[in-house]
């Protein structure tokens, strides 16, 4: 098979072996700037959009692509390069495969080299969301370039009376729309208070819940493209066939009819937000430290262990699921099975290392609250802290076999020195009152989480979890 250029062209000319577009490209105009085009957004976000233009529908609501990093530029060479389109292969865990040209961004500006252009997109009246991926840690700096880029564009839309849009954040933070609400408006406070009261008044921001596990793309990836499928995508996306998407229905100036590609509009997204944060999220970290730590190297490979397929299973039935509410139209400990099935799936070939990536961002939005939940209502805490232990070992940077490994996290300078002097001193980890707030204070997790470390110390990793679930 030989490989054809993804890109309009072959398109129209049917060269592309796979399922390829069934709208007409040149009538969709930009109705969502999304700043953060990465694989996560193009495997669902972008793909919730071309489903709708597959049926005829949100022509008004095209994505133009926004980088705002100096990681980003790769991204807008290769989608200008193919016309904005790429392949998106699904991938099933009974091994079924299937791959769709996706075509919804119909634009892209990166930002340190078109700055205006950027604003020009962002502040149009036809650009009624602004849609975020920048991940956790991106909320942390509200004066970061992509809050100062909608503060500015809103700022240009006060003073030319164009309605304010929605802002959208897509990212895995309890209560993201607040979050990024919190953040634009202390950016706009700090600018002008008149545009935060205007901002308040008129933008909106609505909480959302997504969900689809989406490794990053490797050359291997784009390779198994060319062999398999005959397209050949500098940048194409591999994720699992699985995907959610809940939303607020809060919509400052319109929306796609998103309901009609499968996504759930509900008034209410913190039920689902919190089953998601605290059962995946937590769960792919409760598997990734312990996984490294025994020289696995595929999340496929530590969810078919049988030995972390009962941790996992024991850290949602007794101490995730008893700290959420009932969520709507979902069986928690179904949903629970459902997870282990998503992480056994090996054509996502999902690495431990990504999950391992940026532990301090992660670990305390998504295990914390299950800690602090259990800790508050005098539940057990044991394999949370245990997790935590896991990453305090991990952060060491060096396995069970004495290699050595590069600890990718925005703290590593800090957390890694602390976490090597913690042979002598059991707490210092968890005395970093900045990640851990009150923990080391708290005498139940305290006493788990000092049991775990010894014995991940003494004993290894795979010991320590087979002593958890026995």
């Amino acid at each position: 098979m030989v490989p054809n250029a993804i890109n309009l062209k072959n398109v129209a000319a049917a060269r592309l072996p796979i399922a390829a577009l069934n709208y007409d490209r040149g009538s969709i105009s930009v109705g969502i700037a999304h700043i953060g085009t990465g694989h996560f957004h193009r495997a669902h976000q972008a793909m919730y959009i071309d489903r709708l233009l597959g049926k005829g529908l949100a022509r008004e609501w095209g994505i133009c692509g926004v980088g705002v990093l100096p990681a980003d530029w790769p991204m807008r060479d290769v989608l200008r390069d193919q016309d904005g389109l790429y392949t998106l292969v699904l991938e099933s865990p009974d091994g079924g495969r299937k791959a769709q040209v996706i075509g919804s961004i119909v634009d892209y500006r990166y930002a340190p080299d078109e700055p205006q252009a950027t604003l020009d997109v962002l502040a149009a009246p036809s650009t009624r969301i602004i849609s975020l991926t920048i991940t956790e840690g991106g909320y942390r700096d509200p004066d970061g370039p992509a809050f100062a880029l909608i503060t500015e564009a809103l700022a240009r839309r006060r003073d030319r009376g164009i309605a304010a849009p929605t802002i959208l954040s897509c990212d895995n933070i309890e209560g993201n729309g607040e979050v990024a609400r919190r953040v634009v408006l202390a950016n706009a406070e700090h600018r002008d208070p008149g545009l935060a009261e205007w901002v308040a008044e008129h933008a909106r921001f609505p909480n959302s819940m997504v969900d689809r596990i989406t490794p990053a793309t490797t050359l291997e990836m784009a390779a198994g493209v060319r062999r398999d499928f005959g397209v050949d995508d500098r940048w194409p996306v591999v994720a699992e066939a699985f995907a959610a998407w809940v939303i607020e229905d809060c919509f400052a100036d319109g929306r796609p009819p998103l309901e009609q590609a499968g996504a759930l509009l509900v008034d209410d997204v913190v039920p689902y937000e919190m089953m998601k944060l605290r059962l995946l999220n937590a769960g792919h970290q409760s598997l990734a430290y312990f996984a490294r730590l025994c020289g696995v190297e595929f999340v496929h490979d530590a969810a078919r262990d049988p030995l972390f397929a009962e941790f996992l299973l024991a850290y949602f039935d007794f101490e995730a699921i008893p700290t959420l509410g009932p969520v709507p139209g979902i069986d928690l400990h179904d949903y629970s099975r459902t997870l282990i099935d998503r992480f056994t799936n090996p054509g996502v070939s999902d690495t431990v290392s990504r999950l391992c990536a940026y532990s301090s961002d992660r670990i305390p939005k998504f295990l914390f609250p299950v800690i602090c939940a259990n800790l508050a209502n005098d539940g057990p805490v044991r394999l949370a802290a245990a997790t935590v232990a896991s990453w305090a070992r991990y952060a060491e940077g060096v396995d069970e076999w004495g290699k050595p490994f590069e600890v990718v996290d925005q703290l590593a300078d800090s957390l890694v020195p602390i976490a090597r002097s913690q042979h002598e001193n059991p707490t210092a980890f968890i005395d970093v009152s900045a990640v851990f707030g009150n923990l080391a204070h708290e005498p139940r997790f305290v006493e788990a989480y000092r049991w775990a470390l010894d014995s991940l110390h003494r004993k290894g990793a795979r010991a320590t979890l087979e002593a958890l679930v026995r």
